[in-house]
């Protein structure tokens, strides 16, 4: 039987219903199960994929990588040294050659315009593993978690979260958006100048307005998580932002950093600390090292060593599960 999604591409959250996304994360449950239990069968063998990643990564990478490679498909990575894309072949004709080659694209960049003219020229589907304004794949692994982390039975409309720091970037643009769709209760707290940008925030609003989402944006920390059963972050430079902004961002964001008093604010004796990592919790790092040294903060930047390294950081519950989400996207629109 072919899958409903067969085809599609998965470039933005909006793109998909509450039921399609609910579907896909169901999927993923399955396929990680399957796979635990050495009973994985094989949805894509002879498939072909192309992972275009003008943006270094680990987690995407891998989990587009390992997903494909046990679902028996095969992949070919492109980082910018290793295509003309942009510089000497424009994206649409990219596009053009690239689905006479493959079964699907991924892209993973700065521009969401990019990937969009990647899938409006390409014949195949095309994943988005990331861009500056939307993170869709990452939506799917951490709602899985926090499904995983729940009581269970509880429905995606009965998660409550948390989302702290700079909140205009792709994590707090699809985490509100995500939620609103999904009818969570989403809270972000963030100085008002790092809000997501107006159009997101209607764009949530008019999606709660159907699902019952219960959408917060405050520039009080203690408002936000009050109640709320996961505390997310992210770093407060994001991937292409010139370094020389660390200083005023820390300086705005270090009210709003992920410390244990926070997550005993919440009220829950089990608040669930998440991160879409890398994060820079200690100075085991160049970036970490550097900025704690001129902020002070040698103790984390975005989230306390002290939180990070507890029993209530499921961040690596949510590595995991972008294998499983992403193999969920790959199957369900190749099989």
């Amino acid at each position: 039987m072919t899958s409903p999604l067969h085809g599609r591409d998965f470039l933005k959250e909006v793109d998909f219903t509450a039921d399609e996304l609910g579907a896909l994360i169901d999927l993923a449950v399955d396929l990680k199960a399957q796979r635990r239990q050495r009973e994985e069968v094989q949805r894509l063998q002879g498939r072909l994929i192309a992972l275009i990643f003008e943006k270094t990564s680990t987690r995407t990478r891998c989990a587009f990588e390992v997903g494909a490679y046990e679902q028996g498909a095969h992949v070919t990575y492109l980082d910018p040294s290793s295509s003309q894309l942009g510089r000497k072949e424009s994206v649409a004709d990219t596009a053009r050659v690239l689905s006479r080659m493959y079964d699907a694209i991924e892209f993973r960049g700065s521009a969401q315009s990019t990937i969009e003219q990647l899938a409006q020229f390409a014949d195949v589907p095309v994943y988005n593993g990331l861009t500056d304004e939307w993170h869709p794949t990452q939506m799917l692994a951490d709602f899985m978690t926090m499904r995983e982390h729940s009581p269970a039975g509880t429905a995606f409309n009965e998660l409550s979260y948390a989302y702290l720091g700079d909140a205009r970037s792709n994590m707090g643009n699809s985490l509100l958006v995500m939620g609103a769709i999904m009818g969570a209760d989403v809270r972000i707290a963030a100085p008002r100048d790092l809000w997501p940008a107006d159009e997101v925030q209607e764009l949530a609003r008019t999606h709660a307005a159907i699902s019952g989402a219960r959408l917060t944006l405050s520039e009080s920390v203690d408002e936000a998580v009050a109640g709320a059963a996961f505390v997310h972050t992210d770093v407060w430079v994001s991937m292409g932002e010139p370094a020389d902004v660390w200083d005023d961002r820390v300086r705005l964001l270090r009210p709003y950093r992920v410390t244990a008093d926070v997550l005993k604010s919440t009220g829950h004796a089990d608040t669930r600390f998440m991160h879409c990592l890398p994060a820079f919790h200690d100075m085991e790092t160049t970036v970490g090292r550097d900025v704690a040294e001129r902020s002070g903060l040698r103790d984390g930047l975005e989230v306390t060593s002290e939180v990070f390294d507890s029993p209530a950081n499921v961040a690596l519950d949510q590595a995991e599960n972008r294998l499983h989400t992403i193999k969920a996207v790959m199957v369900a629109t190749l099989d």
